[in-house]
């Protein structure tokens, strides 16, 4: 039964694969999972997810939560707007590298301040991060003059449009991105200290690791993965958006739990989150497929979450009732 409930986000994306290509078929006399267009565009919309929950998954196993990750996305996206637009396209690859890296600065500077506020002044991450979440929202409309920054850059464009063997750049990027989390999770004593963490700090400080170190570590490294978002939005949209990871935290987060991650940290893996970014593109390209009008995506994402919260708490009674 545990087994079960620990692979339940595998099922699930089973079966709605299963439903919309029934569906398909009976609709159209066409398949759903099985055309190119159809598999780019899940994978596309399922990276831009992974992109701001593969670093808030590590804050997850910590036993906290990143609200900010929105934000992060939507400053360095309109840094490297800006910086591109000041200085000029013209002088190609170079000028946008500069931009990357003032992005990417941008929104590691909201993960150290986050991890700040959760190390050293003990505030609890979800209040700490809601506020960060307010300012680099502020910081991102008042940089971008309350507008967004449209840019005219082929260099930039290629980095989010383009492809590399027939694969879209950002789904490259998210799956090597993806597979470097896994290992730090996964095959690392960093890793460990995470899970451990999540499961019992005073453990983790009796065994002697910077626990403050650790945490302010966890927040930029979520920082990171939703500035490279940031980056990702500008070059595919040529344009900058402070607001260009709002509608995609709610997803963001919802992929971290659907897939596996405990509210109470000390569990969740990559893989999962990964699985749960699929699962909501998958809802996300059905439903728009099925010609049902955009919004009931959210109503589709909720009733998902709500399913995710009950069978962790379902694992958690069946883990406490083995023990």
């Amino acid at each position: 039964m545990k087994s079960l409930l620990n692979a339940w986000s595998w099922l699930f994306l089973v079966l709605i694969l299963g439903f919309f290509e029934i569906y398909a078929r009976m609709e159209t006399g066409q398949t759903f999972l099985f055309r190119i267009y159809n598999i780019q565009s899940i994978s596309v919309a399922a990276s831009q997810i992974l992109l701001l929950s593969l670093g808030l998954t590590l804050v997850v196993v910590a036993g906290h939560i990143d609200l900010s990750i929105a934000f992060s996305t939507g400053l360095a996206a309109v840094v490297m707007a800006l910086v591109i637009r000041i200085i000029g396209p013209e002088s190609g690859w170079l000028v946008v590298i500069l931009a990357m890296g003032a992005g990417l600065l941008s929104a590691v500077l909201v993960g150290l301040v986050n991890g700040w506020l959760v190390a050293q002044l003990n505030v609890p991450s979800f209040i700490g991060t809601l506020g960060t979440f307010g300012i680099a929202r502020g910081v991102a409309l008042i940089v971008a003059g309350g507008a967004t920054v449209s840019i005219r850059s082929e260099e930039a464009r290629s980095f989010g449009n383009g492809e590399i063997l027939g694969i879209p750049v950002p789904v490259l990027l998210a799956l090597v991105l993806a597979a470097a989390c896994h290992f730090l999770l996964t095959y690392t004593k960093f890793g460990v200290h995470t899970y451990a963490l999540g499961a019992n700090r005073a453990s983790v400080e009796r065994a002697g690791v910077d626990v403050k170190k650790h945490l302010v570590m966890l927040f930029v490294i979520s920082a990171i993965t939703a500035g490279i978002g940031g980056l990702v939005y500008t070059g595919r949209f040529s344009a900058g958006a402070a607001n260009a990871g709002e509608p995609i935290l709610l997803y963001a987060v919802a992929a971290v739990f659907i897939g596996g991650a405990s509210l109470t940290g000390g569990q969740g893996t990559v893989i999962g989150t990964v699985i749960g970014a699929f699962i909501i593109a998958v809802i996300q390209f059905g439903l728009v497929f099925s010609g049902l009008p955009p919004y009931w995506q959210f109503v589709a994402v909720g009733l998902v979450i709500i399913v995710a919260v009950l069978v962790d708490q379902s694992r958690d009674k069946l883990t406490g009732k083995l023990s």
